[in-house]
C-alpha cells in the first residue's frame, strides 16, 4: 500500500521554529491535497493546514501568520514550517495524504504515524 514516514519533531523553545516532514511511498499513481493534523492530550484531531496540488493553501485560525505548508511532488513530500511557536502547539502532529492508486484510482487517505512537537515556556 501506502506509507508515510515523519520527521522533524521535538522539543522548541516558545518563539523558536521547528520544520517537519512526511514523505509518502508505495503504490502511489498520483497525489492530491496534503495536509497536517495535530492531536493534543485530552483535545480532538484538529486540521492545522493543507494544501492543493495546485499550491492553494489553508490554515487553522490559530496558526495563520506563523507556520506555513508546502510540498514537493517530485520527492512525494509535504513540510511544516513552524514558526513562532507558542506551548498551546505542544501536540503530536500526524501528516495525511490524499492518494489514488496505480490500480484503484479512487482517493484514499493515508496517515503518518505521527511526530510529537512539545514547545516549552
Amino acid at each position: 500500500q501506502v506509507q508515510l514516514v515523519e520527521s522533524g519533531g521535538g522539543l522548541v523553545q516558545a518563539g523558536g521554529s521547528l520544520r517537519l516532514s512526511c514523505v509518502a511511498s508505495g503504490n502511489i499513481y498520483s497525489i492530491n491535497a496534503m495536509s497536517w493534523y495535530r492531536l493534543a492530550p485530552g483535545k480532538y484531531r484538529e486540521l492545522v493546514a493543507s494544501i492543493t496540488e495546485g499550491d492553494s493553501t489553508d490554515y487553522a485560525d490559530s496558526v495563520k501568520g506563523r507556520f506555513t505548508i508546502s510540498r514537493d511532488n517530485a520527492k512525494n513530500t509535504v513540510y511544516l514550517q513552524m514558526n513562532s511557536v507558542r506551548p498551546e502547539d505542544t501536540a503530536e502532529y500526524y501528516c495525511n495524504v490524499r492518494i489514488r492508486g496505480i490500480n484503484n484510482h479512487n482517493l484514499r487517505d493515508y496517515w503518518g504515524p505521527g511526530t510529537q512537537v512539545t514547545v516549552s515556556s
